[in-house]
């Protein structure tokens, strides 16, 4: 038989099968796992490291992969509002008739051209390959369109051209330039008091990679033996608190895998001491801690307590948190229960503590560094779902301490109607309670302001923005 002619290739480059690029795949599955399913980056990104590593072997992904693949998922969480900005000046229809998975492809590629020193053609051509890989050979057209667009210009440039002026609308330019909702612009703003260079700092300071920090338990470990580990430093104001610079791994820590020690932002840290060493009149004996999942603040309070000999009763709510207090408490050396109970329904008797926190569920806005996506999730309406509870665990707290004794309401959120307005609230219900200055607690933090509350900020004392506010029942 005579051979069949071959068919003529057709004109053109070959067909190439797409690459697949495991650092790249893996920021776009976190940043999907976030958009999709609401799911926090903080707790999908671990796993999805530890099998990268499982799947690639330490040769294909090591530590500067995983480190190249976090700052591409909380760049690109951080800067969202402002990616979203440029994409929007160079597409040709409204962002929400892009298709979500685009568009995360899209904030990938912009990150890397706007927020790393990745070269352009570089930061083009990886994500034009994994749109060809996640979306297809038509989409990645359009992505590569799109990304070329980008690449004419920087990021001031860019600002300067999608941000409205700020004279015209201060918060409108600043929510853009500084990627934040506008809403959350206005309610920092509010918080500080006015002024233009301290909320620029503020939210300048929420884009920015918040530095690791430890407590060393007491009783159970002590910061020196933190500190001889690699690229450990002093923390700033907590005496139990250490630093990782950068590329420190906690897990890799053994005070921690062991429990003697925690990851805790040093706002947290300095909480919990204000509350510890706050004045009494009366016994110490019994302290509360209301709201205590998922542990970290409890773990810190059960340990000082301890060293007074005084008992520990961590109670909260969601049964699954309460095994997160149980775990963070397993080894304390004095006495503690951890039970499930709700601080609005007390499970114990008025007047029993001597000590009581309540570091209350609220919009998270103080933890915005660590938790860049929660900025775009919460709404203003949220403020009304959490004042009844916030009011609720504050006025359980007045009832469970005895006169004499000392509550601390905490929480992660500068809004003015998460804190000073919950307080003021509260204190015209219960007379018989009265303001304790927070101030002299926190010995050696500057900028606590007039007091006698307590407001921690990301950009003037590198914490998160945690509130503060003691308050003593006189009878």
């Amino acid at each position: 038989m005579s051979e069949q002619p071959r068919r003529p290739r057709k004109p053109g480059k070959p067909y190439r099968r797409p690459q697949k690029d495991p650092v790249r795949m893996l920021a776009f599955e976190a940043i999907r796992a976030v958009d999709e399913r609401d799911a926090y980056a903080n707790l999908v990104l671990p796993p999805l490291l530890r099998k990268a590593r499982e799947k690639e072997g330490p040769e294909k992904f090591d530590a500067r992969d995983a480190a190249l693949a976090t700052e591409l998922v909380y760049g690109t969480l951080r800067r969202q509002g402002t990616y979203d900005a440029i994409i929007a000046d160079c597409v040709d229809r409204p962002l929400r008739e892009v298709d979500p998975p685009v568009l995360d492809v899209l904030s990938l590629g912009v990150h890397q051209l706007l927020g790393t020193r990745i070269p352009s053609h570089a930061a083009v051509s990886a994500s034009v390959e994994l749109a060809r890989v996640v979306l297809g050979d038509g989409r990645a057209k359009f992505v590569n369109a799109v990304l070329r667009k980008v690449a004419r210009d920087d990021l001031d440039g860019w600002l300067e051209r999608v941000a409205p002026p700020y004279d015209e609308d201060p918060e409108d330019h600043l929510a853009v330039v500084h990627s934040h909702p506008r809403w959350v612009v206005s309610a920092l703003w509010d918080s500080l008091g006015g002024g233009r260079a301290g909320i620029e700092e503020l939210l300048a300071a929420d884009n920015e990679r918040p530095e690791v920090t430890l407590v060393a338990r007491p009783g159970r470990a002590t910061r020196e033996e933190l500190l001889g580990e690699e690229a450990a430093v002093p923390g700033r104001w907590s005496p139990y608190a250490v630093r990782l610079s950068e590329g420190g791994e906690p897990g890799a820590v053994e005070a921690v895998r062991e429990g003697r020690a925690g990851v805790q932002d040093e706002g947290s840290q300095l909480v919990a001491l204000a509350l510890a060493n706050a004045p009494l009149d009366g016994p110490d004996r019994r302290w509360l801690d209301g709201c205590a999942g998922p542990g970290g603040k409890a773990a810190l309070l059960g340990a000082l307590a301890a060293e007074r000999g005084a008992f520990l009763l961590a109670s909260e709510k969601q049964p699954h948190r309460a095994g997160l207090v149980a775990r963070a408490l397993d080894g304390n050396p004095g006495p503690y229960q951890v039970i499930a109970a709700d601080g609005t329904r007390p499970a114990w008797r008025p007047g029993s503590f001597d000590r009581v926190l309540v570091d209350v569920p609220c919009t998270g806005l103080g933890a915005l560094r660590r938790r860049p996506e929660a900025r775009w999730r919460r709404r203003p309406e949220d403020l009304d779902g959490f004042a009844p509870l916030q009011r609720g665990l504050l006025r359980g707290a007045l009832e469970a301490v005895r006169a004499g004794g000392v509550v601390a309401y905490a929480t992660c959120s500068p809004h003015l109607a998460e804190t000073r307005a919950v307080v003021t609230d509260v204190l015209k219900q219960h007379p018989g309670t009265e303001l304790l200055d927070a101030r002299p607690l926190l010995p050696g933090v500057p900028g606590l302001g007039e007091g006698p509350d307590v407001q921690l900020w990301p950009h003037v004392h590198g914490t998160d923005a945690m509130y503060l506010a003691l308050l003593r029942r006189t009878s």
